[in-house]
């Protein structure tokens, strides 16, 4: 194993320096890939490309060596690399686009020996996509006398002479011939992507010259549920040993915890170049910002989102926590095979045409346990501008797609039948602004919603602010669980609380035209029919170990 690799194996387990826990593993895994397979570092190809740092005003430090030499120099066979694809999440001013600029100009050189070998750079800003791209070009023109010899470049792209091999920056998916044989794809702060739309057609061009390789680079970020956080999950898997790593290299930093934020001396964990004593400024310019974080953190969550990788969402509004999100995101408890539970229904939504959702709320022992299911307007005006990859929903059956001008008030309906088929429904609810267009249709299937003899309640505004706090509780002390959901994610993920001057707690939007809520307002309403009737739920012992969570 390379100096380059051990040396920062060595200053990790050393003890002289700050590193998280995911530092921790990602050694322990990198150390026994090396023991138990047939892979090896091409140590002159590696000696080479660390030779081109002259060219450039700073030295790579010892995590950006480390990630450069496992990524591009370590290998399974002649031309097969062993990790080709390298995620790294840092904490801001870490240093991600000067290691990236440094890889990319390496690997357009002839020390890659692959003629062509374009590199196509991404993000969702022209500002952030040049990032990576106007380093490299700053360097071409501090001595044009010198590189022209070697390369031709403008403000769109940079080519190495012999090689023909070129660098362009781009917002949105190249055409084909611009962007159809990379030997490339770099992405620039994935925390800002909303889906992996972009991501994959990035890559489909991959795989027509030899060696292709994939670079992500980024802060955390305030989009949950998105690509980095699922890579991220994946990531923590590999490193934990759980799951293969496909060729993936999983380079993390972030604090252990929110209480680390307040501790100086461990904000190396999330940020490695604060280990180095040339870093001062940089150092001394996070204590001016964390000074400003301590008095107003609301408004300063940026320093913990992206210079910690601590993740704080708007704790004023939001329902509930992230991590609490993800708690709910898990298997029901256990229960007797044979048994029947007693469980209530809930139905919203704001537009037939566009989305309705419907679900069953039952309990097992101190558990909420919510089921949902949605359908989707395919002539949806808006749905074009719904930023969720709802056909994976409808893949994964948590979704219906329905053809026609409007969602049939039956479906929904009917769906409700066919869950009354394995549990015992016994009260349903929706809100009474709703109740009009389902009305025929639950009154057929002999769900009435008259307020004296009914077993259909009529939910309004107050009775939410009723419930809100037994929600908000559920949520905090882990009770609520609707299994491996991405829908109840995006939901619960879109809503936030608005309190009113007594200080009631009402649900609303985050944002009207792109977010939806109708699946976590559905649990809202049946929350508010089984508050109202909870001596109806069957009794199991409370269970004292249930089953890991699905973390994403």
């Amino acid at each position: 194993m390379t100096h380059y690799i051990q040396d920062y194996i060595d200053l990790v387990r050393s003890g002289t320096v700050q590193v998280c826990r995911d530092q921790l593993l990602l050694v322990y895994y990198v150390e026994k890939c090396f023991r138990t397979e047939s892979i090896y570092v091409d140590e002159n190809q590696l000696e080479r490309y660390m030779d081109q740092q002259k060219y450039f005003p700073y030295r790579l430090l010892e995590w950006e060596t480390f990630c450069f030499a496992l990524h591009n120099c370590v290998y399974k066979a002649p031309g097969r690399l062993r990790w080709p694809i390298l995620m790294i999440v840092v904490g801001r001013g870490a240093g991600k686009n000067g290691y990236l600029a440094f890889e990319d100009f390496c690997l357009i050189t002839p020390i890659n020996g692959i003629e062509k070998y374009n590199i196509d750079m991404f993000a969702n800003s022209e500002d952030q996509a040049r990032a990576t791209f106007d380093d490299i070009y700053d360097i071409l023109e501090s001595d044009k006398r010198y590189f022209e010899k070697y390369f031709t470049w403008n403000k769109e792209q940079i080519v190495n002479k012999k090689t023909k091999s070129r660098i362009k920056y781009y917002t949105r998916a190249p055409n084909s011939k611009d962007g159809g044989r990379p030997g490339k794809v770099d992405f620039d702060e994935l925390h800002a992507y909303l889906n992996s739309a972009l991501l994959d057609v990035a890559v489909t061009g991959l795989g027509k010259r030899p060696m292709p390789r994939r670079t992500y680079i980024s802060t955390q970020g305030n989009v949950r549920d998105g690509p980095l956080d699922r890579y991220m999950t994946k990531g923590l898997k590999v490193l934990e040993g759980t799951e293969p790593d496909n060729g993936w290299l999983y380079f993390f930093c972030r604090l252990d915890s929110d209480e680390e934020i307040h501790k100086p001396e461990t904000w190396a964990k999330a940020n490695p170049s604060l280990n180095d004593p040339t870093r001062q400024e940089l150092r001394e310019e996070i204590l001016l910002e964390y000074e400003e974080y301590k008095q107003d953190p609301a408004s300063h969550s940026a320093f913990a989102t992206k210079r910690m990788n601590r993740p704080q969402g708007n704790t004023e509004t939001e329902v509930t926590s992230w991590e609490n999100i993800l708690a709910a995101n898990a298997p029901y408890p256990d229960a007797p095979p044979d048994a029947v539970h007693t469980a209530v229904f809930g139905i919203d939504y704001a537009d037939t045409r566009d989305f309705v959702a419907a679900g069953i709320l039952w309990k097992i022992g101190d558990i909420w346990c919510w089921k949902v299911h949605s359908w989707i307007c395919t002539q949806s005006p808006a749905l074009p501008r719904i930023q969720f990859p709802y056909m994976e929903a409808v893949a994964r059956k948590e979704a219906t797609l329905v053809d026609a001008p409007q969602i049939p008030d039956d479906d929904p309906v009917n769906w409700i039948e066919e869950q009354a088929e394995h549990y015992n429904l016994r009260f349903g609810a929706i809100d009474h602004y709703r109740i009009a267009l389902m009305r025929k249709a639950l009154r057929e299937k002999g769900w009435d919603p008259d307020p004296k003899r009914g077993n259909i309640k009529l939910t309004y505004r107050p009775e939410v602010s009723e419930v809100a706090p037994i929600i908000t509780s559920a949520f905090i002390s882990h009770k609520i669980r609707w299994g491996d959901s991405m829908t109840m994610r995006w939901y619960t993920n879109n809503t936030c609380r608005k309190i009113d001057s007594n200080g009631n707690i009402t649900f609303e939007k985050i944002e009207p035209k792109t977010r939806k809520t109708d699946g976590f307002m559905a649990f809202v309403a049946a929350f508010i029919v089984a508050n109202k009737h909870e001596d109806i739920f069957e009794v199991l012992p409370d269970l004292t170990e249930l089953p890991d969570v699905y973390v994403f």
